[in-house]
């Protein structure tokens, strides 16, 4: 307020004089203009940094001392007007930020022998138990112990439908609870907190430099310098003083160092409310020069657990009675198969009853004894009739699991199970091919598996039967053959690989503080597009950044063109070159636009 009332106060000064013909007015119009930028001048000077402000403080003097009193209050007027908007455009630029802090609450309901009461957030401890109605702030990180209900997630993973949440389920504090009742077992508290650690990541991010801005910086110390050395020699040469005080003002690169802070800023805050938390400037450059991008397989490209894929029945047998009886002979299985069995069983609406009698047959399966028969799921090692192995060396083709249901010593039926494909991952490397990006997977698995689902997917290349230091190797090899690489995971095996990646991108990082502190990119919802989305909106403000930059220079070579080929005055340079701060404003502001496809 304090700036912008300085402004007014100078602008009202300048129509007073205008209106009078007062040289008093319009010298003190001057003087309430420039005081603040000549503090902000002598404190520079203190720490040995010519700064822009000084600039404008010689020339508006200079101005005073050849009585050229309109010229010197409407250069600092303008000044103090361009850095207002500065100002101005840096708070609506941390909006995202401001948002987040807003989102964190501040009390909580607390259950206490069964009985509610209302409680500040550090009077919880964790393992207390929270109390979360529907319309009400989740206040803490925690599993829900009661209920079922839906959560609106947007402050943390930029998710604009709600999740469906119940009994052992994850809930973060600042999100909200739009139907049900939940009771919430705290674990993360305060800044302990999901929010309160993005909250602190962006707001490091956002005040983190780009290498182009450290370069302009640098460049800065030897420009004003310049600038008023060569205002100088141009008064000595042509002793006229107005030609050299104008090339101070024109000098004033005043888009120039706006243009890269306001562009950060505006595109790490723009990805934060889209559930995309960037390290900082320097991070969101090299993101926008990746070009390849090496993804692991399990739990990325894929769903990351087993599911039923296939079921084929032999003889008279149904699928669905083939099924069940698999299904039923796993129910005494703690194998992973078996979940994946049991659960596709379930989906077709099939009952799948408990038994009692049961072993596991090492390496090759289970047998059970179900309604009197004895039922094998397993290899052909647990039949006594040799079956055609074909359905089951089809499907292992395919990268499936494949096994054969026996009744009594004879196969009836084969099952298959396999890691699946997310829904959206094919759509994900379309848009990164899109982007002009090779995708690179790399994975653990055996060859037939990663062939399979590259086949679904398209990537460009597989790389399977990986150690953790393999990845880590990939990940060199195509950096010494000039590729700028965002390596893409979510499980600890990748860390090496991810630290040596010139961008290493965590993937479903809600809920995992260490995810979100060392990833250079975290992705806080499991969504796989956001990926090209987070690329895409980098090199979009790289492009802002490159596009503002050329109109400062642009502006300034104009501006002393104009000069030396006469017509362009002191307070004309400055008010063009705040027409330039207010264009590179606008244009960084674009950044500010949602983008994000609904559903990604």
């Amino acid at each position: 307020m304090k700036t912008w009332g300085t402004v007014a106060v100078s602008g009202l000064l300048i129509i007073a004089a205008l209106v009078t013909g007062s040289d008093l007015l319009m010298i003190a119009a001057a003087v309430v203009a420039g005081w603040r930028i000549a503090v902000s001048a002598w404190q520079a000077l203190r720490i040995r940094l010519i700064s822009i402000d000084l600039l404008v403080v010689v020339a508006a003097v200079g101005a005073l001392f050849i009585h050229n009193y309109w010229e010197s209050a409407a250069v600092t007027f303008l000044f103090a007007l361009g850095t207002a908007l500065e100002k101005a455009t840096l708070q609506r630029t941390r909006g995202a930020l401001g948002e987040l802090v807003a989102a964190a609450p501040d009390t909580a309901t607390r259950l206490r022998d069964g009985e509610p009461e209302t409680v500040e957030i550090w009077e919880l401890s964790p393992g207390d138990v929270v109390l979360v109605r529907n319309g009400e702030q989740v206040p803490v990180d925690g599993r829900v112990r009661n209920g079922h209900g839906g959560v609106d997630e947007a402050t943390i993973t930029g998710e604009s439908v709600p999740a469906e949440k119940a009994a052992g389920s994850a809930v973060f504090a600042g999100t909200w609870l739009r139907s049900g009742v939940l009771q919430v077992e705290a674990v993360g508290i305060g800044a302990d907190s999901t929010l309160a650690k993005i909250i602190h990541r962006v707001e490091d991010a956002q005040d983190d430099k780009a290498r182009t801005q450290t370069f302009l910086e640098r460049f800065s110390t030897w420009y004003t310098p310049g600038v008023m050395l060569a205002a100088l020699l141009a008064g000595l040469l042509t002793r006229d003083v107005e030609l050299a005080l104008t090339l101070l003002v024109i000098g004033c690169p005043g888009a120039l160092v706006i243009a890269i802070p306001v562009s950060i800023v505006a595109g790490i805050g723009r990805a934060a409310k889209d559930g995309v938390l960037i390290k900082g400037g320097e991070y969101l450059e090299t993101a926008a020069r990746v070009d390849t991008v090496v993804v692991d397989k399990t739990g990325t490209l894929t769903n990351g657990r087993p599911e039923l894929t296939d079921v084929i029945a032999l003889g008279s047998w149904s699928e669905d009675e083939v099924l069940r009886l698999a299904a039923r002979a796993e129910t005494a299985s703690e194998h992973p198969l078996a979940a994946a069995l049991i659960r596709g069983a379930e989906s077709r609406g099939l009952e799948v009853p408990l038994i009692d009698t049961a072993e596991p047959v090492t390496g090759h399966g289970i047998r059970a004894w179900i309604d009197g028969h004895e039922v094998t799921v397993g290899t052909a090692a647990l039949l006594r009739e040799t079956p055609d192995p074909a359905p089951v060396l089809a499907l292992n083709e395919r990268g499936r699991t494949a096994m054969w249901v026996g009744v009594d010593g004879v196969a009836v039926g084969v099952v298959a199970v396999a890691d699946t494909v997310r829904a959206d991952a094919a759509a994900a490397v379309a848009r990164l091919h899109r982007r002009g990006i090779r995708v690179v997977m790399a994975t653990g698995d055996a060859s037939r598996v990663a062939d399979n689902v590259a086949a679904q997917l398209g990537v460009d290349e597989v790389r399977a039967e990986l150690m953790p230091e393999d990845k880590l190797d990939i990940v060199a090899e195509l950096q010494a053959a000039g590729r700028v690489v965002a390596m893409v995971g979510d499980g600890v095996n990748d860390t090496p690989a991810l630290a040596r990646a010139d961008i290493g991108v965590a993937m479903g990082a809600a809920g995992s503080p260490a995810a979100i502190e060392t990833a250079d990119i975290a992705l806080m919802a499991d969504r796989l597009p956001r990926l090209p989305y987070a690329l895409g909106l980098a090199r979009r403000t790289v492009r802002t950044m490159r596009v503002t930059i050329a109109i400062a220079l642009v502006t300034v070579a104009a501006l002393l063109a104009g000069v030396l080929l006469g017509g362009v005055t002191m307070s004309i340079g400055m008010l063009v070159h705040e027409a330039s701060v207010l264009l590179v404003i606008a244009i960084a502001m674009l950044l500010l636009r949602p983008t994000l496809p609904r559903g990604q």
